[in-house]
């Protein structure tokens, strides 16, 4: 947790926060200590830039929630569509 933190330049209690709201849940070492991938260090970043331009953490975490549904909603309809043309 604590190289995550450096590395987005966070403090280990804004990645806690994270975990609370349920927007991260990172995988755990033998020794307890939290291990985060590189999509959720992604999302992290994404939530402090919404934070520093001052949006409250839960709006923050909504926001990353629906621009994730929005990108997966616009894959699914480009499959559709290729699926579609496949078919004509």
């Amino acid at each position: 947790m604590g190289r995550a933190a450096e590395v987005l330049g966070v403090t280990q209690a804004f990645l806690r926060a994270l975990d609370a709201t349920e927007l991260l849940t990172p995988q755990r070492s033998a020794g307890g200590h939290r291990r985060y991938s590189r999509y959720q260090l992604r999302i992290a970043a994404r939530v402090r830039q919404l934070v520093d331009d001052g949006n409250p953490l839960e709006g923050a975490c909504r926001i990353v929630i629906l621009e994730d549904q929005l990108t997966e909603a616009q894959r699914i309809n480009t499959e559709l569509r290729h699926t579609l043309d496949d078919q004509r």
